[in-house]
């Protein structure tokens, strides 16, 4: 921009608002206008480019309280006011400009002058293009996205199973309403689009992400859909056989057939009474474990000895030695 250019201009115009307008309504107009002229809205359209630039330099003025105070003080002396240096010592603000005009054309570069502006004054417009840490336009491409929010929530094992709506708290402090998906998983996050802090420049609102947190169950663990749930079996059941019953994570039961010779370790499979979410439906699978009675009376003692006069004198152990021995 020419040295005169940013005195003549009159941004107020630009924006089409009035001298006194707030601070809100000074961005809620500029981000209707950014929207409106952003060269990603208009590709190819150089008018519309140009009024994009136009819009956000005079954006990037007005909304920073020291600058804008300077250029209202600066207007006010009048169109007539050149600021040209006056004689010596005077120093005036054409001297500043043509600093950076000097072998680089007719355009001074932005960057250096803003920055000299700002020295001693705390940046008040950033370290970025035309006010990037005052909340301003942060350059001449794609307007920045508002900051995420988090959260936690920690819900029960059944909850995380079949989904609920439930209210949480930001970290901002605001409550908001969340669907926890059936099937969410401990540690997992879910993400709500647009829902966090806005963009301060005309970008699209940053999300909520929240992070759930699953209590433990006292009888199903997860095994990605499937369920798992640990079916003591007494001794004879698994040696002879039998019909047990299984609970569910609804809350019913199902009846499950334990074949004769059945060892500690098989897993029973239930088809579908897992998880059930758009990912798909798991199974229920019952690990059986044969227990063993930790006190017997003495007709139930004497009941195994003679067992165990007939019983098969094969070493059950015999395999695994001779796989260790290699």
């Amino acid at each position: 921009m020419a040295s005169q250019d940013w005195f003549d201009k009159d941004f107020y115009k630009v924006l089409g608002v009035s001298k006194d307008v707030s601070d809100a309504e000074l961005k809620k107009t500029y981000r209707k206008l950014a929207r409106q002229y952003h060269p990603d809205s208009k590709p190819g359209d150089a008018a519309a480019e140009a009024k994009f630039k136009e819009i956000s330099e005079a954006y990037a003025v007005l909304s920073d309280p020291e600058q804008r105070r300077e250029y209202d003080e600066i207007r006010a002396m009048g169109s007539g006011a050149r600021f040209t240096a006056g004689g010596p010592g005077a120093g005036g603000f054409e001297d500043v400009f043509s600093r950076f005009t000097t072998n680089r054309g007719s355009a001074a570069d932005f960057d250096d002058i803003f920055t000299m502006f700002n020295q001693g004054r705390g940046g008040g417009f950033g370290s970025g293009r035309f006010g990037q840490s005052g909340g301003g336009f942060s350059g001449f491409g794609t307007p920045s996205k508002g900051q995420d929010l988090r959260a936690r929530t920690t819900i029960d094992f059944v909850t995380a199973a079949k989904g609920e709506t439930v209210t949480l708290q930001s970290e901002d402090g605001k409550p908001f309403k969340i669907k926890i998906p059936a099937g969410v998983a401990d540690g997992q996050k879910i993400r709500l689009r647009g829902r966090g802090r806005p963009s301060p420049d005309g970008g699209e609102n940053g999300d909520i992400v929240v992070e759930v947190a699953v209590r433990p169950h006292p009888v199903f663990t997860r095994d990605g859909l499937n369920l798992r749930v640990t079916v003591p079996v007494t001794f004879t059941e698994a040696a002879l056989g039998a019909t047990i019953e299984v609970p569910t994570l609804e809350g019913d039961a199902v009846r499950l057939r334990v074949t004769p010779g059945t060892p500690s370790g098989r897993v029973l499979r239930v088809k579908g009474r897992g998880i059930v979410s758009k990912k798909g439906t798991g199974d229920l699978l019952a690990e059986v474990q044969v227990v063993v009675p930790s006190h017997l009376s003495e007709a139930q003692r004497e009941a195994l000895e003679r067992f165990h006069e007939v019983e098969p004198r094969e070493n059950p152990r015999d395999d695994l030695l001779a796989r260790a021995r290699g």
